[in-house]
């Protein structure tokens, strides 16, 4: 079991949103989702452009929702929300991650957890251990500008964990990622979704495959889909029509995202 750093609040599902609308601009990129999600690791499956960094943002406190309902952990996400509440139990790594070059592996992930509130006398305990968790401890005293995409990856990775959080938000997290990376990183994932609820963003269909219990499939800010990998096969209306793809879960990828297109509508 990871360490409890919080008094965690209850709650039936980590991350529960109601006909939830957020805008990106004067564009509105998630439009009406019904989402709930619970311990366990979830995939977030989409085209580019289909809205999930966008509901990424917003499950992550950094943009407001435009409509609907949002509730985090158990506090709804009204005008008057403390977000510090949430974002100390938050792990969130975006789809472009900043960091200063001079900084340390272990300089960084150290300040992210002065961040999120860590006490201060976990704070080296708990970035040491999620910079072995990413597999770079040999490496927690170099600079963040001698490391190659790669590894900077993976440093977003240790920062997202370093306090244990009770959700975890990884936006297209593999990118950059040799394949014993990745291998490694899925690993990683089922460890951390044993009592976390961890949303995997991605638009690689055999990431999700390989680690996740269930996903979330966008079109155009709506939800074509909702339930387990099986059911995902289940509900492909092209499994038989020569559908492309080079997996059983990319072919039912694509025919749902071709159906919907074609009917125009969402789940």
């Amino acid at each position: 079991m990871r360490p409890t750093t919080f008094e965690p609040t209850a709650f039936a599902f980590a991350v529960r949103a109601e006909s939830l609308v957020v805008n990106a601009g004067r564009r509105r990129a998630v439009d009406g989702l019904d989402l709930a999600l619970g311990t366990g690791v979830h995939g977030l499956l989409g085209p580019n452009g289909a809205g999930k960094t966008t509901l990424m943002r917003a499950l992550s406190t950094v943009s407001r929702p435009g409509g609907g309902a949002l509730e985090l952990l158990g506090v709804p996400m009204s005008p008057d929300a403390d977000l510090a509440v949430v974002r100390r139990r938050l792990g969130y790594l975006p789809q472009h991650f900043g960091f200063h070059p001079r900084f340390t592996v272990r300089e960084l992930v150290e300040y992210f957890a002065w961040l999120k509130e860590v006490p201060s006398q976990r704070i080296g305990p708990a970035a040491q251990r999620a910079i072995e968790r990413v597999g770079l401890a040999d490496r927690a005293g170099d600079k963040m500008k001698t490391l190659s995409g790669g590894m900077v990856r993976r440093v977003g990775m240790a920062q997202a964990i370093v306090n244990d959080p009770d959700l975890l938000l990884l936006d297209e997290p593999t990118t950059g990622l040799d394949p014993e990376q990745r291998v490694s990183f899925r690993e990683l994932l089922r460890d951390l979704g044993s009592d976390a609820c961890v949303l995997v963003s991605t638009h690689l269909v055999e990431d999700v495959a390989a680690s996740c219990e269930d996903v979330v499939l966008m079109e155009s800010g709506r939800s074509v889909f909702a339930g387990s990998l099986d059911g995902l096969l289940a509900a492909d209306p092209g499994a038989s029509s020569g559908t492309v793809g080079d997996s059983a879960v990319e072919r039912a990828y694509t025919a749902l995202l071709r159906s919907a297109r074609a009917t125009g509508e969402g789940a």
